[in-house]
């Protein structure tokens, strides 16, 4: 097996920003596509790298690792076949639309010693970063809840609701910041323009330690917003996507045990300007390096598909 070698499964939109960045990294060695044309396009943007229309040509190879960037409901199907050639795993969110599937991926990775990281790139943006730090570091003291605003006048799909499309993004990184299991998740949402698919939803969730969060996810809506706040009871914090500068926000904004109202300073942590991608790819390739504690990465992943499936029996009941 070659190490630290990369193959990157599914051309369409999002492998080719995976393809650059492992090419970046010196690791990119095979290239898979059923459709011929995007493969021609990016051997020719990466010729040092092997193309190929046959996934089962690609496993046959000596690479180390898969990254899957397929449609979204075949990556449980092509992640198994990877991890039972014996190949690392990187597969784009949600890794799976079940948690029996997830769970079954999580447990053969296990069984083979082999990583299995799902791609939740928000958890990889140094702005996300921070409110992980400043939550664990205890300086918003107690979180108390965590609310999260995606939304977007775009295409609505007509095969991938607002929860599958948008939510992902935010569930993992609620999930992250508080390292909880939700024992009450649910959702309610409508559709307007394509029977059956949910463009705008709702979401609220409530986990064992009494904190609660909340999404609005959206297609429709006149504000482009990529948005993530947490409430604490000494400060809080507020991660905005959308700001070319100010990513993050600091308050020192409470509410007083008799009820009252306390302001203070306002912070402007400087936030680093890496690309989150390219952080993304670099951490895969040191968890295949035998760093950090793979074993969670999988079971983190698997906690994201659960509570997916949770919110999308709710919604759809």
């Amino acid at each position: 097996m070659s190490a630290g070698s990369v193959g990157v499964v599914g051309l369409n939109y999002w492998g080719p920003n995976l393809a650059r960045n492992f090419a970046d990294l010196g690791v990119l060695s095979w290239l898979c596509d059923l459709d011929e044309q995007r493969l021609a396009a990016a051997s020719e943007r990466h010729p040092g790298a092997t193309a190929t229309s046959s996934y089962d040509e690609l496993l046959a190879s000596d690479v180390a690792a898969v990254a899957v960037a397929t449609a979204v409901p075949t990556h449980y199907a092509l992640a198994k076949q990877a991890l039972e050639a014996g190949k690392h795993v990187f597969v784009e969110k949600p890794p799976a639309m079940l948690a029996t599937e997830i769970d079954e991926l999580v447990a053969l990775a296990a069984d083979r010693d082999l990583v299995l990281m799902p791609g939740h790139l928000l958890l990889y943006h140094p702005g996300v970063r921070k409110l992980k730090e400043l939550i664990d570091g205890g300086e918003l003291g107690d979180v108390l809840c965590v609310y999260g605003n995606r939304q977007n006048l775009g295409i609505v799909r007509e095969n991938e609701n607002a929860l599958w499309s948008l939510g992902v993004h935010d569930l993992s990184v609620i999930l992250y910041l508080l390292d909880e299991d939700p024992e009450l998740a649910t959702a309610q949402g409508s559709w307007s323009i394509h029977q059956g698919v949910q463009d705008v939803v709702f979401c609220f969730l409530r986990f064992p330690s009494g904190k609660i969060a909340h999404m609005h996810l959206s297609w429709l809506d006149p504000h482009k917003m990529r948005k993530m706040t947490v409430v604490g009871r000494e400060k809080m914090v507020v991660f905005d996507d959308m700001e070319p500068e100010r990513k993050v926000t600091v308050y020192e904004k409470k509410v007083d045990p008799s009820g009252l109202a306390v302001s203070g300073d306002i912070q402007i942590p400087k936030i680093s300007n890496a690309e989150p991608l390219r952080l993304e790819c670099e951490f895969f390739l040191e968890l295949v390096d035998g760093k950090h504690d793979k074993a969670k990465v999988a079971r983190d992943g698997a906690r994201v598909v659960r509570a997916l499936e949770m919110l999308t029996d709710s919604l759809n009941a």
